[in-house]
């Protein structure tokens, strides 16, 4: 009776872990630190059932510190790299460029989201917004600023990274015409955006 329980319980055991696994979304992700990218400048994809889930997994699988802490609100994270959260300042995260009502435990993913995690100083205005970098067309790149809500616009001073040069966008839109490595982009007070190729 006893090998026959232990036999179901462990039967039990590997099909909720199958189920957990079936579960999990296959999402790109990307760590912004306060002065420089920590993880996934070229959003690299990792699986997970939720945003912290992702942010874990990916903290194992590039050898970065993060740190959560259990709260009455539920799990928070209090560290990533060398920066804790501290009076206005924290780690929060988007999903598909808007910040989510609810804690990165209870964010259901899907297959190709894009997570973002970055340090921020919140004020009266709440967080800063985050740059996005997207292909527009032919060899062509445009990147916007997104706000908590996700809502997109060209902030002030944007430039882009193309290689070693930096070139003003204030129509947030460039075409390079020389062949170049990674582009990203950076605007005063957003956090830098995703690289691309």
């Amino acid at each position: 009776m006893f090998r026959r329980t232990l036999v179901l319980f462990a039967t039990l055991v590997v099909a909720l872990s199958a189920a957990s696994f079936a579960a999990a979304a296959v999402v790109h992700i990307r760590v912004e630190g306060k002065t420089q990218t920590i993880f996934g400048g070229t959003e690299p994809t990792v699986a997970g059932t939720n945003a912290l889930e992702v942010l874990l997994n990916a903290a194992r699988a590039a050898e970065f510190f993060a740190h959560i802490t259990t709260t009455a609100f539920g799990p928070y994270v209090d560290q990533i790299g060398y920066y804790p959260a501290a009076g206005q300042t924290g780690w929060v995260f988007k999903v598909n460029g808007a910040s989510p009502p609810v804690g990165a435990d209870q964010v259901k993913l899907n297959d190709g989201d894009r997570v973002l995690w970055y340090f921020a100083q919140f004020g009266i205005a709440g967080g800063p917004s985050t740059l996005d970098l997207r292909r527009a067309g032919a060899g062509c790149y445009r990147a916007v600023a997104q706000d908590d809500n996700g809502a997109a616009k060209v902030p002030p001073g944007l430039v882009f990274h193309v290689g070693t040069k930096t070139v003003p966008a204030p129509a947030g839109h460039l075409c390079p015409k020389a062949p170049h490595g990674l582009v990203w982009a950076t605007a005063p007070g957003t956090v830098r955006s995703n690289r691309l190729p």
